[in-house]
């Protein structure tokens, strides 16, 4: 008589951070039907990210860009610095143009857009988990053809020339916020947003910070689906 063995399955656990209940519902549904995946937590805020990681250990974290204490980007740097061998992936609503290439150079290892839908979405955890860094083939394809020197890297627009801080600062700016208030909301001193002010207008080579208002919130305009 032969014995069947069923070999247990080690589910790899994932904290999901976003600040909307519903997103944050739907991927723990998502992850908790796949065979190999669940979630073992979530999260929505940075600060709770954070403490999240420590209590639960999971082998990957799923963050979104928008938080409301803390940019994703710098959660991903935080993250990064405490627990450099976590793996992080983006899911997020905004374009990978605007941030994926930002998100590789935090320390995540991939991007995907919300919109990709989960079978996608699985694709890219799994491609996160294994190792392997995860973008679009489009995205794949610009990054390689350009570190590989078969063409140059296009013209950028002058956003991408601005820093993580700057670009932050950059898109308050878009959304009718002012000095104090970015100051508020990125817990800098009024003084410091100023400086990123007066970099950001050396950099887009814009003369006044009416120059630069005009220049944001056309730019965000932009982006608005």
């Amino acid at each position: 008589m032969t014995m069947k063995k069923t070999a247990a399955v080690t589910k790899k656990r994932i904290l999901i951070v976003d600040d909307h209940p519903m997103m944050r519902e739907g991927l723990a549904q998502l992850l908790d039907n796949e065979s190999d995946l669940c979630a073992c937590a979530q999260a929505d805020n940075a600060g709770q990210a954070i403490a999240a990681i420590a209590a639960d250990k999971p082998d990957l974290v799923i963050v979104d860009i928008s938080l409301p204490d803390k940019s994703g980007l710098e959660l991903i740097k935080d993250i990064h610095t405490l627990h450099p061998g976590l793996p992080l992936l983006v899911v997020s609503m905004h374009h990978e143009t605007l941030y994926a290439e930002r998100v590789l150079r935090a320390g995540g290892r991939g991007y995907i857009m919300k919109q990709e839908g989960g079978l996608k979405l699985m694709q890219a955890i799994r491609t996160v988990l294994s190792g392997r860094i995860y973008v679009s083939e489009k995205l794949s394809a610009k990054i390689l053809e350009v570190f590989s020197g078969h063409r140059t890297a296009p013209a950028h627009s002058p956003v991408e020339n601005l820093s993580d801080r700057e670009f932050e600062v950059f898109q308050l700016i878009g959304r009718g916020q002012g000095t104090r208030a970015i100051a508020e909301h990125l817990h800098l001193s009024v003084k410091t947003v100023e400086v990123h002010r007066a970099n950001m207008k050396k950099k887009m080579e814009l003369k006044t910070g009416a120059d630069l208002v005009r220049f944001a919130i056309r730019w965000a305009d932009a982006q608005t689906p």
